[in-house]
Parts: C-alpha cells; structure tokens; sequence
C-alpha cells in the first residue's frame, strides 16, 4: 500500500476507504503471525488508523475473520458438480478439504457446529453441494446432517493434523524437534514393529481414500427414498 506524505511532513499509510484494504492488511498479519495473534489494536497498526475507524467497518475479531473467510471462499473456483449424489458429496468434500489446505488457520476457526449460520449464503456452496448430494440420495434430515458433520469433522481435523504436522517437520529439520523411531517391543509390539516408518506412512495423502470410504459408509445407512437417487 503506497505511503502518503500529510500537511505536516510526517509520512504515513493513506487512510483506510474500503473494506478491501482491511481485508488485504488481515490477511498479511494472518500470513506473518497467525490469527490468534491478530487483534484490531494491531490491524490498526498495520493500517496507519486509530482503532475506533476500523470499527465503523467491523463489529469486533470474530467478525473480521468471518468477513474474511467469506471473501476467501468467494475467490475460489467453482468445480463443476456432478449429477450423481455421491461424486457431487465427494467433489465438493474435495474442494473444501482444498480451500482449508490453503488457510488452515480457517479451520480452527470454524471449529464449531453451528459455523454454518455465520458465513453468507454465497460461501455455503460447499456445505449447500453436500447436503443437497445426500437428500438426493435419499438420507432423512438427520441422516444428511449426520453426514456432513462427518465429512467436515474428518476434513478439519485431517486439515489440521497436516498444517502442524509440517511445522514439526520444519522444526526437525532445524533440528529443535527429535521424532521418536523405536518403541518397546514387550510393551507395545505392533508400534515397535512399525518403527521409524510411522512418519513415512503417516505423511502418505489418504483424504481422498478415506473420504470414499467414509462417504459410502455413512450412504449405506439410506435407502433412497422414492424418486430419490444414487450414484
């Protein structure tokens, strides 16, 4: 953002005009520090502004971020979705799990049930494809919910476990982190059998795998209603 000299010589940032920029400067805190270390008082900072002015453009933290998320899914490409119920669940789960990957501090915040009533409509399609992909298969309600929840659970947590996964592996790499290789044969056999290849196997990609097998497991429990249909 291009720096603006005012009527007193002091150089500064040019004052804040759109949501965009605060957008913009978030997102760069986010990428440096994380989002746990992100606070108005620092946007503010970062933007050249007294905190009460970012306030005529957001309600507090949890808004912001939802603003953000909102403006990030809204950037992502649309896959084009299949007929069938069960490869639209899927390409959508896929392209969910993809958008998370890029911004895991995304999926920490929305580690929350009830997520779903904070984002706009246009940032639901995701959630809107997955839903739509078991109704059509004939899932009651409940059935649908219990699926989504599933897969988002599944995603989150796999999404997560990768994002700090690498951090240790970087810090291994540096030498801060020593992984464990060997186990205690007469206490727990089938890790020692195992070994060092742990973190080999574990690093392997097994969404794609264990999202067919999850989303089948959970098809399986309905019997597509009348007109309803599978695939």
């Amino acid at each position: 953002m291009p720096r603006t000299t005012s009527a007193n010589g002091r150089t500064g940032r040019p004052p804040v005009t759109s949501r965009a920029q605060i957008l913009a400067a978030t997102r760069t805190l986010i990428d440096q520090d994380g989002w746990e270390k992100l606070t108005i008082r620092r946007l503010a900072a970062e933007l050249g502004v007294g905190a009460t002015t970012l306030y005529h453009h957001i309600r507090n933290k949890d808004d912001l971020l939802i603003l953000l998320l909102n403006d990030h899914i809204d950037r992502i490409e649309r896959p084009e979705l299949p007929a069938g119920p069960r490869e639209r669940i899927l390409t959508a789960a896929l392209a969910m799990h993809e958008a998370l990957s890029a911004w895991p501090w995304a999926a920490e915040v929305l580690t929350e049930d009830g997520f779903v009533g904070l984002l706009d409509e246009g940032a639901l399609w995701m959630v809107e494809a997955i839903v739509a992909g078991a109704d059509d298969h004939g899932c009651t309600p409940e059935q649908t919910v219990d699926l989504f929840r599933a897969v988002w659970y599944f995603t989150v947590g796999e999404v997560l476990v990768r994002a700090r996964s690498a951090h240790r592996r970087a810090e291994a790499a540096a030498g801060r982190v020593v992984f464990r290789e060997s186990f205690d044969a007469s206490r727990v056999p089938r890790l020692a059998a195992i070994g060092g290849r742990w973190a080999e196997l574990a690093a392997r990609d097994a969404y794609p795998e264990g999202l067919r097998i999850l989303v089948d497991g959970l098809l399986a429990r309905a019997v597509p209603a009348a007109g309803g249909t599978t695939g």
